[in-house]
């Protein structure tokens, strides 16, 4: 899950995926494109969604995608087309690049959807956020 700073949508995504699937057969991860973040917590407000929806997320520590990330992972789903141009000009081969894709695809395919980045906004964009990503996830898990 990737997306600009790794401490709103990628880490919502993280914990959303995380749990609705089997930990012991599917390792799933978060990272941002930008390094402004590592090692710190989730935005406040993306703790506070979270636990509204029976989730924790206070242990994730913000990262930077890195190349080894293609090799390391099956899926790398990022939030926005500048998170994914951002992904891909990282990429080494087609397979990297093939690995790349729209979270939000998954629920409306090829219309490349952006989700929102709600740091900027009110609580009310975590909500919306969350539900995207919740609905998202859930097709996720069912391929997995």
């Amino acid at each position: 899950m990737v997306c600009l700073g790794n401490i709103c949508r990628s880490p919502l995504a993280e914990g959303i995926l995380k749990s609705k699937v089997d930990s012991s057969k599917v390792i799933v991860d978060s990272a941002g494109t930008g390094s402004w973040h590592v090692g710190s917590k989730p935005d406040s407000r993306s703790i506070a969604v979270a636990k509204k929806n029976n989730l924790d997320i206070t242990d994730q520590r913000g990262r930077q995608f890195r190349v080894s990330d293609f090799d390391e992972f099956d899926h790398i789903y990022v939030m926005d087309n500048s998170n994914k141009e951002n992904v891909l000009d990282l990429a080494k081969n087609d397979e990297h690049r093939s690995k790349v894709k729209l979270i939000l695809n998954e629920i409306f395919p090829g219309e490349n959807v952006d989700v929102p980045d709600p740091y900027y906004g009110g609580d009310s964009g975590f909500d919306n956020v969350y539900k995207m990503l919740d609905e998202a996830c859930e097709v996720i898990a069912n391929k997995l």
